[in-house]
């Protein structure tokens, strides 16, 4: 039988990359899944057209997590759509690099909003469906360990992804509910491939510094969503998952 047969699942930011992945992994393993898109509506439904092609179940929702009603919509869509909610991936992120003397306000709050506040307010919004086995993921950085310059906001929202994962973890534990955030290093996605990370110098010195010598996939972060929101993680939470080939 399939690990996550029966289950519901929302993954939030999952028209492209890690999220993506996510989805159409946990949908490989049974989970039905709530594909939150913010702007990507043809990327959204792109992941859907994969998931239900490959036999699976699957349905788009647009939503901006850092609004607390999206994100009670996108819950709502869940429930509405599906019955029960199982599983949550906060994988709606957002970066930009500034030194100190760049950072204003707007490069602060475009991050915080969305990388931290839509956590909560998506988290908040599911937790009153959630129950006992079910499994909230959060999907943070290793720039909170490796700290590069250049990324004191980004490295920040990510550092508090780590911190409100313990927290979250305390304060659902009494209903059984797991709480767990991989942490993933430098990931080949539309976005980094965009950006023109995947090319420059940067990623040339990650490898070199990454033990198993090579960038990641989404589908090596995929995997480990799918241990995490299955029974066979049980009895693992408040824990970080720094799933970066090596790299610390």
């Amino acid at each position: 039988m399939s690990k996550l047969a029966g289950k519901v699942a929302v993954v939030t930011g999952a028209s492209k990359g890690i999220g993506a992945a996510i989805a159409k992994a946990l949908a490989a393993e049974g989970a039905s899944v709530v594909v939150n898109y913010a702007s990507s509506r043809a990327g959204a439904d792109a992941v859907v057209a994969s998931i239900t092609a490959a036999g699976g179940k699957a349905s788009a929702v647009q939503g901006d997590v850092s609004k607390a009603a999206d994100a009670q919509g996108i819950i709502d869509a869940a429930i509405e759509t599906y019955g029960r909610l199982d599983i949550l991936v906060n994988n709606s992120g957002v970066y930009e690099f500034a030194p100190i003397e760049e950072i204003t306000e707007a490069h602060f709050h475009k991050q915080f909003n969305v990388n931290v506040l839509g956590l909560l307010l998506t988290t908040q919004a599911a937790a009153k469906h959630l129950g006992e086995g079910a499994s909230i993921i959060n999907v943070g950085s290793v720039v909170s360990r490796i700290t590069p310059p250049g990324s004191a906001v980004y490295s920040g929202t990510k550092g508090a992804v780590d911190a409100i994962t313990g927290v979250l973890a305390r304060e659902l534990g009494a209903k059984k509910i797991r709480v767990n955030t991989i942490n993933p290093g430098m990931i080949v996605t539309e976005g980094t491939e965009t950006a023109g990370i995947i090319e420059s110098e940067m990623a040339t010195q990650v490898v070199a510094q990454t033990p198993l010598g090579r960038l990641g996939q989404p589908e090596d972060i995929a995997k480990v969503a799918v241990f995490l929101a299955s029974d066979d993680a049980g009895w693992l939470t408040g824990e970080q998952f720094l799933t970066s080939g090596g790299l610390r």
